[in-house]
């Protein structure tokens, strides 16, 4: 169970990089997308199921982070995945990056991913293996 006592999609431990830091020592804002990205990445490989092709794929659309308490270093994070919202072409994932016993909130949010034909660049209905894993 999360910081928020929701059910995890997915969940990710990663350990900080020296190069994460920025001139205050604590992990620069940009970094915690790119935990985020790795992350859904990460998520959408899992399910062992097609959610990208040569004809469609996802597109972040908005993005949300409420940035808590800066992550210092050295450190190891969790970042969990939640399913906020499964929609016919998007699906709104809701995310955390909290210290690795639970005890800190870092950041929290959530992104909107639409799905897209690559060739008109219009939304496209959600793959059935993200709209599976995502209303589990």
């Amino acid at each position: 169970m999360s910081l928020d006592n929701r059910t995890a999609l997915f969940r990710m431990p990663i350990a900080l990089r020296w190069r994460d830091l920025d001139a205050f020592n604590h992990v620069n804002n940009s970094n915690f997308m790119t935990y985020l990205e790795e992350a859904r990445i990460r998520w959408f490989e899992s399910l062992d199921e097609e959610w990208v092709t040569e004809e469609t794929a996802p597109l972040l659309a908005a993005v949300q982070m409420n940035y808590r308490v800066p992550i210092p270093y050295p450190a190891e994070v969790i970042v969990e995945l939640f399913a906020d919202r499964v929609g016919n072409t998007s699906v709104t994932v809701g995310h955390t990056i909290a210290s690795a016993d639970g005890a800190t909130l870092y950041a929290d949010g959530h992104v909107v991913m639409v799905w897209i034909d690559r060739a008109s660049g219009r939304p496209t209905p959600l793959p059935d293996s993200v709209r599976r894993a995502a209303s589990r």
